[in-house]
């Protein structure tokens, strides 16, 4: 399958937008799985901990293959404090932090998933790296529907192009409008339904930014995101984004460690569908497509925004209504 062309290729600075690829699977052991990315993209295997590993200097840059749990892995701000001191019982209390770590990644891997994270590969590559889905379909490597416990997913990051409040509010929309149709043609699994990894964004948000009054600056257009949206588990997930745009914003989530600022939309929704021939990056690259056709399409996705808000929104008398109820629990 051939990536299909967004219709904006390139991103503020006129080079090639890049598209980060995340894929969560079970079934083969960490070293097998980082020795099929070098065999495939070149690089050198580096072991980091008994259960994260890393290929560097491959064709793309740095592949990170690891346990998906933050618990199989050594603390790096323990690792850090102790390492600074240097007594017998320090490198002791290290050595045990290592081990319990290791152990607790013995214990739970079959459980949680292996995750391959590629480094970013310019949209127009993507079938290239498809070799690598492939190549774990045929070693073994099972996906979403092999299992009910198994909630794996594929994660895309196509990079914003971008970053102006007015483009990203349009691909917000976009995506907002095409959610449902993205579900239907992905079939998201039941467990990942389940699961609070990729949960739909609330009406009430979708209401607010649909509407055609809404015209926020970028500061706003965060807030209001923080204020609706708590969670890094939205099938869209603008955390990573927002922290690249301001890292010194003094919301906690957006400083938490596990959110990794970088310029994309994590898109979240797609399934790991490694039991699928030809299923790949570039499936759930085209399908995305569609938010960005409509995001660039101005009449087009107002026409649908007007559409969604008068399907969705309340009445004038039951917004008295809420109005109203709101007003009396306060008194």
């Amino acid at each position: 399958m051939t990536p299909q062309p967004p219709p904006e290729a390139r991103n503020a600075d006129g080079e090639t937008r890049r598209v980060g690829v995340e894929i969560e699977f079970a079934g083969l052991p960490l070293r097998q799985t980082a020795e099929l990315v070098r065999e495939l993209f070149g690089g050198e295997v580096e072991v980091l901990s008994p259960h994260r590993l890393k290929v560097a200097g491959s064709r793309w840059g740095e592949f990170g293959i690891e346990l998906d749990t933050q618990y199989a892995h050594p603390d790096q701000t323990v690792v850090d404090a102790e390492a600074a001191g240097d007594s017998e019982w320090e490198r002791m209390r290290l050595d045990f932090h290592a081990r319990t770590r290791e152990l607790i990644g013995d214990v739970v891997t079959g459980l949680v998933p292996t995750e391959i994270v590629c480094p970013p590969v310019p949209w127009d590559e993507l079938e290239e790296l498809d070799a690598l889905f492939e190549a774990l379909r045929t070693h073994g490597a099972k996906g979403t529907e092999a299992s009910l416990l198994y909630g794996f997913g594929l994660h895309l990051n196509p990079e914003v192009p971008s970053l102006e409040a007015e483009s990203l509010l349009a691909y917000l929309r976009a995506y907002l409008l095409s959610a449902a149709w993205l579900r239907e043609q992905i079939h998201v699994d039941i467990t990942r339904e389940v699961l609070p990894h990729a949960n739909p964004f609330p009406r009430a948000y979708a209401l607010r930014v649909l509407d055609p009054d809404y015209d926020p600056d970028l500061d706003t257009l965060i807030d209001d995101y923080l204020a609706d949206n708590p969670t890094r588990n939205r099938e869209l997930d603008l955390f990573p984004l927002f922290a690249y745009l301001r890292p010194d914003h003094s919301h906690a989530l957006l400083s938490n460690k596990l959110v990794k600022a970088r310029p994309t939309f994590h898109y979240r929704l797609p399934n790991a569908q490694l039991s699928e021939p030809g299923w790949g990056a570039v499936t759930e690259w085209n399908r995305w497509l569609e938010v960005e056709r409509l995001a660039t399409t101005p009449e087009t996705l107002a026409e649908r925004s007007a559409q969604f808000l008068a399907r969705h929104r309340p009445s004038a008398p039951r917004r008295w209504l809420t109005r109203l109820r709101r007003w009396v629990s306060r008194q």
